[in-house]
């Protein structure tokens, strides 16, 4: 009987001897490989961080797992060169990492410390970045805090040109820094979801791309006609700042054929996230009675 469980022990041994090569030359393979045609990722530092949170930054975006990686910095001083009428003494703590794909994959942003990056949607980065004439990368956003996540947009900017060696038309970076303040102050002050005003400006720049506008009336046109068919209401400040970005937005140098199938893009990343959510009446009014019960329970506790 002993004899036998040694053999059986044998086998098993190996049978792990021959396996274990194997395994080791998977592992090997499934390593990340540096890209020599597009180049390595950078990840980019808000110049504010301290070095406990900029290391948090880092485990965040996975800079550890890059097999190798390019690092600078972004501070107030970049912020001026990219933004008209900026403050150079701006405090900069949202970070990025960006990687280069090849034409035509478009642009894929994610998120990762959603909880610290407070006002601005990863659609309203790759709305902005298409305005700003980034176009074909994956870019990860991450800040240590709640920040509104703003300054991430100016560090994307410099990685990019960095990453490309082109420089980006600083017209069209400063329209896509106002888009973003606009996008953020119409979610703010409207009370309108992230993701319906993310639609509205997608929705609004396709039909710009489709008409190519002349005036600044089609302009307004085009806006009154994406506000009434995803039945948004505006203040008048904010349909004001809305119109002006916009009219500003199709003044640009920008190939408005290509640009429609970017947003494209866009748009159906949102359907596809939030889409049937926002269509399911049963869900909302669901949540409506959640909240209506929570409210009577709540006063039973006090009678």
């Amino acid at each position: 009987m002993k004899t036998k469980w040694l053999k059986m022990i044998a086998v098993v041994v190996l049978a792990l001897g021959v396996m274990a090569p194997a395994t080791g030359f998977a592992a090997d393979n499934s390593k990340k490989a540096i890209d020599e045609k597009l180049g390595v990722p950078i990840v980019v530092y808000g110049a504010n961080l301290s070095e406990v949170e900029k290391e948090s930054v880092k485990k965040s975006l996975t800079v550890d797992e890059e097999p190798e990686i390019e690092e600078i910095t972004v501070s107030g001083q970049d912020l001026v060169k990219y933004i008209k009428d900026s403050n150079s003494s701006s405090r900069m703590y949202s970070s990025a990492k960006i990687t280069r794909k090849d034409a035509g994959k478009g642009l894929v942003i994610e998120i990762v410390t959603p909880e610290n990056i407070t006002q601005v949607t990863a659609e309203m980065y790759a709305n902005a970045m298409l305005t700003a004439g980034i176009e074909d990368a994956t870019v990860q956003v991450a800040a240590p805090k709640a920040v509104t996540g703003h300054s991430a947009l100016v560090g994307i900017y410099k990685a990019y040109e960095v990453t490309t060696g082109e420089t980006l038309d600083i017209e069209r970076t400063d329209v896509a820094n106002e888009e973003l303040s606009v996008a953020t102050s119409i979610a703010e002050s409207s009370g309108v979801d992230d993701a319906k005003v993310a639609e509205l400006l997608t929705e609004i720049k396709k039909e710009i791309a489709e008409l190519n506008p002349a005036t600044r009336e089609e302009v307004q046109q085009i806006v009154e006609n994406q506000l009434s068919k995803l039945e948004i209401n505006l203040s008048e400040q904010d349909h004001q700042l809305l119109v002006d970005l916009m009219d500003k937005i199709s003044k640009l140098d920008i190939d408005f054929s290509k640009w429609s199938e970017q947003l494209n893009d866009i748009s159906n990343t949102l359907q596809e996230k939030f889409g049937a959510l926002m269509e399911d009446e049963g869900f909302w009014a669901g949540v409506k009675n959640f909240f209506a019960n929570l409210k009577e329970s709540i006063s039973t506790w006090f009678n």
